[in-house]
């Protein structure tokens, strides 16, 4: 049995062997979607496929939408080649539960992939068709937060950015730009109005695709490629509106357990890729089964019944708010903690830390007792049912393969958000005393023992990325494993650094336990362990 539109016609076959398979006309929707697309999506990898691509899929069987989704790439044209043609656009959709069953589905609403890419005469010509028609409402993206990015640390624009501004339209090659091309192309069919809707996982990110989007326009208008009016029109938002977004589900890279069970009921060609780009895609998406995604309610060409498939659509400070309450309480500081714990005490499985009796109680008090009297409550989901969610049926999950040392990369630019966000409106707060916080100290404690490179047996170790790395070290490098006695400078120099942690802690009062923690846990082998035992 084959993944391609094939299955379509086997449908007793894939049902004997507990396969979902699409209950709509499948070519039928390929020619309504050729005919007056509705939906464009750039960023065609697993995100996207396991789960924005089935947001249609559920509108499509409910007879809601006639239409399906066209799949754009910018970066890694190999998926198109390799995942998206040989399939027919299909994935196999493979959702993971912690009793470790499996749930399969033919997600099949992509009507075409393309390369977005303008060198390719055939495939941006069938983009440029599609923004120049009327019946267009939304482009939405899953391009990573470095897909919108324009300039460097320095604030300088990146060498290619600058070259598509003074090449223009014609010979873009960054997703911006790129995308900005398309706009202009509509602009000057019409002007017709469009919604551009990023998914990604950023705070504020329809704000970066607006300032993306237009700064590009304005170069070009400045350079005589587009007239000063395109501009206008690109950040009239009664025009090109830029709703912002909160989404969260967790899609990791193919797991090879699933490849086998896919083999073993007799699913053929299910091997993953590398491509070119070392992008590690296979045909199908294996992924947990909670999904959120909440959307700025902004659409000034209409838009599918998202509603109607699970999306939250709503104000743009009830985003905020959802974005705040899963960044600041409910999930992100729970996993930073576990990171560098996890690191340090030699775990490579957070679902396996979360069998640790002291991790689990670590991030159960972050949670529920820290986190919980000072949470953004959005309205629309309960801070306390979200976080029981991810620490009970999320994290547990043993067939999500996150690791601690993924998840440490760049902790430096996390803290201020993940923590310092709880640290300040507890400051703030009356009602509140900062000295009852003991389980987020304990998480920057934590960081700081694994920034000097030495887990809890005593063994070196190699930490994660991160732009502060020197920096860090060079500050702690006369703090040792095995001598608390050198830290007698304390730890002021970086506790009380507002960039790290959001704010001062020396101020804040929390140094000293801070520093006191640290010191127990630099005492030798084990120290750690009995560090988070004391204090949990």
């Amino acid at each position: 049995m084959k993944l391609n539109r094939s299955c379509l016609k086997n449908r007793e076959a894939f049902e004997q062997i507990s396969v979902k398979l699409p209950d709509y006309d499948w070519d039928r929707m390929v020619q309504a979607t050729e005919e007056a697309p509705r939906w464009i999506h750039f960023g065609a990898g697993n995100i996207f496929r396991g789960f924005i691509a089935e947001l249609q899929q559920r509108l499509l069987e409910e007879g809601l939408e006639e239409t399906g989704i066209i799949a754009a790439d910018t970066f890694d044209f190999d998926i198109i080649d390799k995942i998206y043609h040989p399939y027919d656009n299909m994935t196999m959709m493979v959702r993971l539960k912690p009793d470790g069953t499996m749930e399969r589905e033919v997600i099949a609403s992509i009507a075409k992939g393309v390369k977005a890419d303008t060198k390719n005469a055939e495939d941006f010509g069938y983009l440029v068709k599609a923004f120049e028609k009327p019946s267009l409402q939304m482009v939405s993206f899953t391009i990573t937060e470095k897909g919108y990015a324009l300039t460097d640390f320095k604030g300088e624009f990146f060498p290619f950015v600058k070259k598509d501004m003074e090449e223009g339209p014609e010979k873009a090659s960054h997703a911006m730009s790129v995308v900005t091309a398309l706009l202009l192309k509509r602009y000057q069919a019409g002007g017709y109005p469009l919604a551009l809707v990023s998914m990604d996982n950023c705070s504020h990110n329809g704000e970066k695709l607006k300032s993306s989007v237009v700064t590009i326009a304005e170069a070009w208008v400045k350079a005589g490629f587009a007239p000063a009016e395109f501009k206008a029109w690109a950040e009239d938002e009664s025009k090109v509106s830029y709703p912002w977004s909160m989404i969260d589900k967790i899609t990791p890279r193919p797991a090879e357990v699933v490849e086998k069970a896919l083999k073993a009921v007799g699913i053929e060609d299910m091997a993953p890729v590398i491509t070119s780009k070392n992008t590690y895609i296979a045909p199908f998406v294996n992924a947990e089964v909670p999904q959120y995604l909440v959307v700025e309610d902004r659409f000034p060409a209409g838009r599918p019944a998202l509603e109607k498939a699970g999306v939250y659509m709503t104000d743009r400070d009830t985003v905020n708010k959802t974005e705040r309450m899963k960044v600041t309480t409910c999930l992100n500081p729970l996993h930073t903690a576990l990171a560098v714990y996890g690191c340090l005490l030699g775990y490579n499985s957070i679902a396996a830390e979360m069998k640790d009796e002291d991790l689990k109680a670590l991030v159960e008090r972050i949670g529920y007792v820290e986190g919980m009297p000072v949470v953004t409550d959005p309205g629309i989901l309960k801070p306390v049912d979200f976080l029981k969610e991810v620490i009970e049926y999320r994290l547990p999950n043993p067939f999500i393969p996150d690791t601690p040392q993924r998840i440490a990369t760049d902790t430096s630019q996390k803290i201020p958000i993940r923590f310092g966000e709880t640290i300040k409106a507890y400051m703030e707060d009356e009602k509140l005393n900062v000295d009852d916080l003991a389980a987020i100290p304990l998480a920057i404690a934590g960081w700081l023992r694994y920034l000097l490179e030495v887990d809890d047996e005593g063994n070196t170790m190699e930490i994660s990325s991160d732009p502060m790395l020197s920096e860090l070290k060079e500050q702690l490098k006369d703090i040792k494993f095995g001598e608390p006695d050198s830290m007698k400078d304390g730890l002021n120099g970086i506790l009380s650094n507002p960039v790290l942690f959001g704010t001062d802690l020396v101020k804040a009062g929390l140094s000293g336990k801070i520093e006191t923690m640290l010191h127990k846990m630099i005492a030798g082998p084990g120290a750690v362990r009995r560090t988070l035992h004391e204090y949990l």
